[in-house]
């Protein structure tokens, strides 16, 4: 037979501290942990789905069989020695997260320097002001995400779906978009760093050229021309 829940001591998940862990329980998701030294604590089986890492010490925590997916963290993250953090499913620098279901997430402000998103599916996502230098985003949906302020030198965005994105103000220098598959609506006004590639943008079919974009109210030809 369940035991029936206690509702005055049961907390939501996103309300968990290490300390209730290490006291038995093992569901954290959506909790914010960040900065915190977990010292010696067993995660062993826990959910940390959604945890905010970043500049947590987890060196010596037993991270057996924990679930990391969608958790973030950042470079000053300590983990321990041979513990794999970038195929746990986390989201953060270097993370692999090659087809994964990210749409809708909110990724505002991160460092994914160097993570793989190739074939990620990030429609409506927000990246506003994120680090994606040197990412690898090739064939990732990008519909409708806000990118705006986004850092994005050297990304790769072969075969993407940008309809709709927004990247005003982005930095795509040496960012790699001429074999994207279509910039239908996306509004490109304030970017930096476009250089030649500006041309190869102004070419594509007028159909992508002339789409309006609601939300900004301008359509990505206008964006583009107001960069010359």
């Amino acid at each position: 037979m369940t035991a029936e829940l206690e509702l005055s001591t049961w907390l939501p998940p996103e309300q968990t501290l290490p300390d209730a862990v290490a006291s038995g329980r093992k569901d954290a998701r959506g909790a914010d942990w960040r900065g915190q030294s977990l010292g010696t604590l067993d995660l062993s089986g826990a959910s940390l789905c959604r945890v905010d890492l970043s500049g947590c010490d987890l060196s010596h925590c037993n991270l057996d069989g924990v679930d990391l997916r969608l958790a973030r963290y950042d470079s000053t993250t300590n983990w321990p020695e041979g513990f794999d953090v970038r195929s746990s499913g986390a989201v953060g620098p270097g993370a692999k997260l090659n087809g994964a279901f990210l749409n809708g997430a909110d990724l505002r402000a991160m460092d994914l320097r160097g993570a793989s998103l190739m074939g990620t599916y990030l429609s409506g996502a927000d990246l506003s002001g994120t680090l994606l230098d040197d990412v690898r985003l090739v064939g990732a949906d990008l519909r409708h995400a806000v990118l705006r302020a986004a850092r994005c030198r050297g990304a790769r965005f072969g075969s993407c779906q940008l309809d709709y994105a927004d990247f005003r103000g982005a930095d795509l220098t040496n960012a790699g978009l001429e074999s994207v598959e279509s910039i239908k609506g996306a509004d490109f006004s304030l970017c930096i760093g476009l250089g030649e590639q500006l041309g190869v943008l102004l070419a594509r079919p007028y159909l992508e050229l002339d789409c309006w974009n609601p939300m900004t109210r301008k359509n990505t030809r206008e964006s583009l021309e107001s960069l010359s």
